[in-house]
């Protein structure tokens, strides 16, 4: 049994134990607004009831209900708005109708069994909205905020007590202050729960750190859509991406990638839709490391190299278009040049790199991999004839 499920099971044992308190007290001190209080929370025990009637339905998948059951929870906190709306209608009559011709009894005991039982209420209504919050079950949150109604109503039947051994009855004036409480309280449940039902977007905050978790992946390129909804406590997400690859495996492990760090890092996330799509580029940068500035000749080392060609060439015919000769900023570093120089070229946007030097098992492997960056061995020294063995045309030369 999930926590959710627990907590709904204690609020019905405290419900019938209130019930049990007020009903008793009640016959002792012929209160009838304690009676009706008592009657309020029978009432109280059948919202339970269908708060852990919802929880249990909304575990269930069915292919009928591919995507769960989990509104049943937003459904239950409707139920359970009107049934605080009607609490608080019964408030009003019931305490509008204990006039001060009925005589009570036994009120000095009955005053204290109803500060207890407000006590109660005050103590788990706010332990269950803690969970309910901390779960992120609307349902739970729902019946947190009915059960307080319990303390309101509460105070009604103390003002009601108290009233009546002053010899001032304010039972109206207060039911009218505390029904406008009810109202309130029911009008956030009913309006939150709609908002659910009728598929609004998720919080600005959710989607903030969605957007930063798929935009700290290298291999995309820009979110064309971010959206989202809740189902229950539950949540929804999609997104319209670009990859920087045009190959669809490595598309597919990124996308997923994205999926897992998304679940990991946001609560209650049941499911993630990733549409991704490839970078249309106009340009393709190639890198090579180079002897010298003056870039005619291929160097046989990569994270030592002291400089390095970029040749950036038309994407759709590879015409050469221009080149920079950059310096590597890592010679001086004794251990992890070659990870350090990947990941520099990788900021400057290249695609594919050429070297002489092998990467099987090496660090700028792994980091050129994940960043779908083409590696290719060159046959000779020479980096004009290398880039032309590549397709790379020279329309000058």
């Amino acid at each position: 049994m999930e926590k959710s499920e627990k907590i709904a099971v204690f609020a019905i044992c405290v419900n019938l134990a209130l019930f049990g308190i007020k009903f008793a007290f009640a016959a002792l001190s012929h209160s009838i607004a304690l009676k009706a209080e008592s009657i309020h929370s029978l009432s109280d025990v059948v919202a339970s009831l269908t708060v852990f009637g919802g929880l249990m339905l909304a575990k269930r998948k069915s292919k009928k209900f591919p995507y769960g059951l989990y509104k049943v929870e937003n459904l239950v906190s409707i139920v359970v708005a009107l049934a605080i709306f009607f609490a608080g209608y019964e408030i009003v009559t019931e305490a509008l109708k204990s006039g001060t011709e009925h005589k009570l009894e036994n009120v000095p005991i009955t005053l204290i069994s109803v500060l207890c039982v407000i006590g109660i209420t005050f103590a788990f209504s706010r332990y269950e909205l803690k969970v309910g919050k901390e779960i992120n079950s609307p349902s739970l949150i729902a019946d947190a905020q009915h059960i307080r109604v319990d303390m309101f109503a509460g105070a009604v039947v103390l003002v009601g007590l108290l009233s009546n051994i002053v010899g001032f009855n304010l039972d109206r004036i207060a039911a009218f202050i505390i029904a406008i409480f009810i109202a309130w309280s029911g009008g956030e449940i009913l309006l939150d729960a709609i908002r659910v039902l009728l598929d609004a977007s998720l919080d600005y905050e959710t989607l903030s750190q969605t957007e930063k978790i798929i935009l700290n992946e290298p291999q995309v390129a820009q979110i064309k859509n971010l959206m989202g909804r809740n189902s229950g406590r539950y949540k929804f997400i999609e997104a319209d991406i670009v990859l920087k690859t045009h190959d669809f495996d490595k598309a597919h492990f990124v996308a997923n990638r994205i999926e897992a760090n998304i679940k990991e890092e946001i609560k209650n996330v049941d499911y993630v839709l990733i549409h991704y799509e490839p970078t249309q580029k106009e340009n393709l940068v190639y890198a090579m490391p180079i002897e010298d500035a003056e870039g005619q000749h291929i160097s046989k080392h990569f994270g030592e190299a002291q400089y390095f060609i970029l040749v950036t060439v038309r994407a759709k015919d590879k015409t050469f278009v221009s080149q920079e000769i950059i310096e590597n900023p890592f010679t001086h570093i004794e251990r992890g040049k070659g990870i350090l120089v990947a990941e520099f070229l990788i900021k400057r946007a290249v695609d594919v790199i050429i070297t002489k030097e092998p990467f099987e098992g090496k660090g700028p492997a792994y980091v050129f991999s994940d960043s779908a960056v083409e590696v290719l061995l060159a046959e000779n020294d020479e980096v004009k004839k290398t880039l032309e063995d590549t397709g790379v045309i020279f329309e000058n030369t």
